[in-house]
Formats: C-alpha cells, sequence, structure tokens
C-alpha cells in the first residue's frame, strides 16, 4: 500500500531525518517513536504531501504517491496537533463540514466519540479532551485507506482512547492503514514500530 524509500526530511539547513524506509500493508499500523525533534512529525506532514521530500520515493502501490497530489489527499486523512475547528461552529457543524467534503454521516461520527449530547455546543466551549475528540470524528466520516495520526491521543481520558481503539480496529479490519506518532501506548494491537 504504502512504502517510504531513503526518505530524507530538511528543515532549513538541518537535516530531520535520512535514509528512512518503511512498508504499510493494507490492515497494518505503524507507530513512530522518538524522542521530541525527531521528525515524527515531520515525516507525517511529508507523508501527507504538506512538506517537500528531499530525497528518496514516496510510493503508493507501487507507484509515484505524490505525482498526483490530489488523488493522494483524497486517499488519507492526517490529524495534526492542532484540532482545526472553528470556535464559533458547534460541534455539528464543524463535523459537518468535513462531511460536505468528504461524505458521511455526521450525526454517527459525533456518536461515534461519544459527543452527540455536546453537538450543538459551539467548539469554543468544549474541554480540549472533546476538541480533540471532535477532531477524531472526522475520522469516523467517510473512510479513505490511509489515517496519519500525529499524537491522537493527547487530552483524552480512558473511555475515549477506549472509542478510539473502536475506530483505529474497524478501520483496519476494512484494510485501512494507520500510522501515527505518539509518546503513549496507542490501542493497535499488533503494531509496528519505527523509531526515528
Amino acid at each position: 500500500m504504502l512504502e517510504g524509500r531513503d526518505l530524507a526530511c530538511w528543515r532549513g539547513e538541518r537535516a530531520v531525518f535520512a535514509g528512512l524506509s518503511f512498508t504499510l500493508p493494507p490492515g497494518g499500523a505503524l507507530l513512530l517513536v522518538g524522542a521530541n525533534g525527531a521528525g515524527k512529525s515531520s515525516l507525517l506532514r511529508l507523508l501527507a504531501g504538506l512538506v517537500p521530500l528531499a530525497e528518496g520515493e514516496l510510493l503508493w502501490q507501487g507507484q509515484d504517491a505524490l505525482a498526483d497530489r490530489v488523488a493522494h489527499a483524497a486517499r488519507l486523512r492526517y490529524l495534526s496537533h492542532q484540532d482545526a475547528l472553528k470556535p464559533s461552529l458547534s460541534a455539528r457543524e464543524n463535523l459537518s463540514f468535513f462531511a460536505r467534503l468528504w461524505g458521511g454521516d455526521t450525526e454517527a461520527a459525533l456518536d461515534s466519540v461519544g459527543l452527540s449530547d455536546l453537538a450543538e455546543l459551539p467548539a469554543r466551549v468544549l474541554s480540549s479532551g472533546q476538541k480533540r475528540r471532535l477532531a477524531l470524528a472526522r475520522l469516523a466520516l467517510a473512510p479513505a485507506p490511509l489515517w496519519l495520526l500525529d499524537e491522537p491521543t493527547v487530552g483524552l481520558d480512558a473511555a475515549s482512547v477506549d472509542r478510539l481503539g473502536v475506530l483505529l480496529a474497524k478501520h483496519r479490519a476494512a484494510g485501512g492503514a494507520v500510522m501515527a506518532a505518539t509518546h503513549l501506548p496507542l490501542p493497535l494491537p499488533g503494531a509496528q514500530e519505527l523509531r526515528l
């Protein structure tokens, strides 16, 4: 599905990483681990097409993944450190925006993260954990084969991590792949690790 061959990323005059290779098959999970500043977030941004590839190849099903940027963007969901919410819009309105882009059932997505009862509240009044859950609800909308997650459990309580585990398991069971940067254990049984 997704393969990186000898990837390198530069930030300014400094190599963030170089010679990085991996394979992520359908249904697979790869945890990016390492110290702060090791390049985990940079790698996810590179894979999402947001940071230029300095060296190497990024392949999707054996073809250049970045040759068609629009097609590449359509096959992935990228969740960064930022929750990407409009503070004045309700939880439902925030999620409906993404549903208009990708399709999907807003109500089912809200329910999947336990936010149905808070759907009418503006995002600005939600706790940090509730905001993170609302960002994660985007994963429950229309399917995309590749999820790139940057510290997805930050701010989540144990029940919310369990809900995330259900989303991840369903995604992988349907052949979807997950790459996640984390410092904490994630509910991804059988995941491989890539240390940066």
